[in-house]
Parts: C-alpha cells; sequence; structure tokens
C-alpha cells in the first residue's frame, strides 16, 4: 500500500519520501539551476566568439586572446561535467539497503549493503576550514571505516535526522528479528518450554 509523499525544501536540496510496495525510499534532490545553465550557454558563446575573432583577425594570437580562449573553455568544460541529479537511499525490510546516485546524463550508479553488514546509522557533525555541514554514514560490520549515505550532496541536518531515525528503526526491527529467530528455530529451549508447561500442568492438577 502507497503512502502519501512528504517534502521537505531547503535552499538547492529538496527532501522527498515515499513508500511503495513495502520499500522505502528517501531521495535527496539538487534543484535545476537556471542560472547555471544560463552561465554555461554564455560560456559557450563567449569561447566561440573568442576563437572566431582570432581566426578570423590577421594579427598573431596574443596572450590576451589565449588567456580568454583557456577561461572561457575551462568554465564551459566545468559546466558541461556530469553533476548528480538526486541521490536515494531504498531501505528494503529483511534484505538490505540500496544506495543510488543519479546524474542529469541519466546514469545511475547502484550499491547494495546487506542487512547483516550494518551495524548502526550515524549522524556526523564535519567541520573544515570554511564551512560546517552534517553528514549521515553507516557503521558497518568488519569494516574500520564509515560509508557515506550520501557520497556527493551534504543536505541539511533537518532532512537527515527523518532518514537517519528510518534508519535505525529498520536497523533495530532486523536485530530484534535476529535474536528472536535461534529461540524458535532451537529444539532444546522448545523441549525445556516443554517441560517446563508439563510440570506446571502436574502442580495444578495435584
Amino acid at each position: 500500500m502507497e503512502q502519501p509523499a512528504q517534502a521537505i525544501s531547503d535552499g538547492m536540496y529538496a527532501y522527498k519520501h515515499r513508500c511503495e510496495g513495502g520499500v522505502d525510499i528517501h531521495d535527496i534532490v539538487v534543484k535545476k539551476s537556471t542560472f547555471r545553465i544560463l552561465l554555461y550557454y554564455i560560456s559557450t558563446i563567449c569561447l566561440l566568439v573568442t576563437v572566431c575573432c582570432t581566426l578570423l583577425s590577421k594579427e598573431s594570437l596574443g596572450l590576451g586572446s589565449l588567456w580568454s580562449i583557456s577561461f572561457a573553455g575551462v568554465i564551459a568544460k566545468w559546466l558541461r561535467c556530469d553533476p548528480v541529479k538526486k541521490e536515494s537511499l531504498v531501505i528494503m525490510p529483511t534484505f538490505g539497503i540500496q544506495l543510488e546516485q543519479h546524474f542529469w546524463s541519466g546514469r545511475v550508479h547502484r550499491k547494495f549493503v546487506p542487512t547483516g553488514k550494518i551495524l548502526r546509522p550515524v549522524l556526523n557533525e564535519c567541520v573544515t576550514p570554511v564551512t560546517c555541514y552534517w553528514s549521515l554514514a553507516l557503521l558497518l560490520r568488519d569494516d574500520y571505516g564509515l560509508m557515506l549515505v550520501f557520497k556527493n550532496l551534504n543536505p541539511p541536518a533537518k532532512m537527515l535526522i527523518p532518514i537517519w531515525k528510518a534508519l535505525c528503526a529498520f536497523v533495530d526491527s532486523n536485530t530484534l528479528s535476529a535474536s528472536v529467530l535461534p529461540q524458535l528455530h532451537d529444539p532444546h529451549k522448545c523441549a525445556e518450554q516443554d517441560g517446563g508447561e508439563h510440570m506446571i500442568a502436574e502442580d495444578f492438577v495435584d
């Protein structure tokens, strides 16, 4: 049964949460920047104009022209790179989680982490000389490092907290299931419980 989607918008990021077919999906979406697209076209036009003027002029290629061509080319190349469109966390009960990175070009990178490998989700405050931000990571079994849930994006804490809570609930439910199942399948414990029940019944009969 599908649940209504929840959304939070803040700055350049938007958070969307939905449930489809028993799967819990959390998306961090990068808002499309009109300024970035406009800057890309302006840089491309400047690059073409500079190259055409240099080729049509009879003068030799000067230092200023070389600098203009190089600068416009670098800007156009940087803006043309394949940025991340959104990153998703897909929680699949009893199986594990899947981390997805969706790029503007349509390319998608996915990584699956099984339930038995996840120990705990961790919220970290990262401090750099120029900024401070929060990150969500996974503490994995038999692994000394942390795995970032969102590798390319730095959403605000108010978007990470509901995702962290969902991961904690997922890990706790799997831990509880893992502790109960061995008891259900242990014949010795079942025999002991049955023996105890028979003794209690005999006491009542006496």
